[in-house]
């Protein structure tokens, strides 16, 4: 068989959604009833893919291999000719369901010289070589943090928030409200400084400042002010999370990016992000290398995540990235990165579609089903698959399937792949 079920590893992290709050309890419950949901427990990330922290398992008793790893490494032909030579015969991506309750840690992926830098001088930090390009398409109401906001709005911050202009300091706020929009390397240089300073503030006085602010954002709220002006919803709400943490901070200089389902951000080399809250599904390339900066308990690298962000200031709107329907199939819209490593498909199939063809693409795909029920035949299965909510197939190049669907309200899909 080329093409066969998955059973996916699901990770617990601190930041998830709980017990059926989460997309990816809900997926896990409903593709296998005899997994008991832990109420109290975080569902944060579904692992759908050959990382060698959650290994997919395939459900096919006639597959000798247990694992999807092991199974492409015996049958790297499955990943299609032009994949497999580029990527060493390997899957290139991992794709994902994340749920997320609480914000996951101001970060930025390094690009792929500075990730074999890093890794030949902090194994421990920086596990692989790789670089770590991302895409999310939200499932559910999504926002993260994502890219610098538009230099009017840092500066307008920094004249609305006296507290974020004490960590900052007179001298680099002025360098920003002075630098001209027709000096784009002098508005990055002056971003940079000011960030940077931020950053790099003494622990107990930005503890300090960050108890200045929010005490007095709290008491605004409590007079029935007007607190958009210092983005206070949101501050509250990460130092809640985080208190005390200079994660709190990058509010007034990161957009805030809402995504509504089916729309979607891609996160290249070095773009500063966090996400918020909300459940998306998620590709990215092979990687753990993560540099780390504030809202997290974890190694944090405050000079490297400094040195190696891209200062280009763009507006919220910027980050959606945008899907591509299908001149072939209406059904399908693509969501295909400006990087090799993976793009996804979403698939959308209407009601009054009885019969659909998941076609044959020239990589390996991991196809996972969102809504809907149906059965699915192809000629490099063993046998007819039952598909439902959180089913997810491992499909070989060049191999189709059909969908004989029996759900009222027709079905979406999600589809990682590698298209060079």
């Amino acid at each position: 068989p080329a093409v066969f079920p998955l059973s996916c590893a699901v990770q617990n992290y601190s930041w998830g959604k709980l017990g059926l709050e989460s997309e990816v309890a809900k997926l896990l419950a409903s593709s296998d009833p005899l997994v008991q949901i832990q109420p109290d427990q975080p569902y944060a990330e579904l692992w759908m893919g050959t990382h060698p922290r959650g290994d997919a398992i395939i459900r096919d008793n006639r597959i000798p291999q247990k694992t999807l790893g092991q199974w492409i490494a015996d049958n790297p032909a499955c990943l299609g000719a032009k994949v497999k030579e580029a990527f060493q015969s390997t899957l290139p991506f991992l794709f994902k369901v994340l749920s997320v309750n609480t914000a996951l840690s101001i970060q930025a992926h390094p690009n792929k010289e500075l990730a074999a830098k890093l890794h030949a001088q902090f194994p421990e930090h920086y596990p692989d070589a790789n670089h770590k390009p991302e895409m999310a398409i939200a499932l559910t109401p999504f926002e993260g943090l994502c890219g610098f906001r538009p230099v009017e709005e840092i500066v307008s911050f920094l004249q609305s928030v006296p507290e974020l202009r004490a960590l900052i300091g007179e001298v680099a706020a002025e360098q920003l409200e002075r630098s001209g929009s027709d000096d784009p390397r002098g508005v990055s240089a002056a971003l940079r400084v000011c960030f940077t300073r931020l950053m790099k503030s003494e622990k107990k006085f930005f503890v300090d400042q960050l108890n200045m602010l929010v005490k007095r954002i709290s008491q605004e709220v409590a007079e029935g002010k007007d607190t958009s002006g210092s983005n206070g919803d949101l501050l509250l709400r990460l130092h809640s999370q985080y208190p005390g943490d200079i994660g709190c901070f990058t509010i007034y200089f990161l957009n805030l990016v809402r995504l509504e389902p089916g729309e979607a951000m891609f996160l290249g080399a070095n773009e500063p992000h966090a996400y918020l809250q909300g459940d998306c599904v998620e590709c990215m390339a092979c990687s753990d290398n993560t540099v780390r900066a504030g809202l997290t308990p974890k190694f944090i690298d405050v000079l490297t995540l400094c040195e190696m962000l891209n200062y280009t200031p763009a507006p919220s709107s910027s980050k959606i990235f945008p899907a591509v329907q299908s001149q072939l199939d209406p059904s399908v819209y693509l969501y295909d990165p400006p990087v090799p490593d993976f793009a996804i498909m979403k698939i959308e199939i209407p009601a009054s579609i009885k019969l659909y063809l998941v076609s044959a693409v020239d990589s390996a795909s991991i196809l996972l089903v969102i809504q809907g029920t149906a059965v699915g035949t192809s000629t490099a299965a063993a046998s007819e698959m039952s598909l439902r909510r959180g089913s997810v197939l491992f499909i070989s190049a060049n191999e189709s399937i059909s969908l004989h669907l029996s759900s009222p309200d027709g079905m979406l899909l999600f589809r990682a792949c590698c298209l060079l």
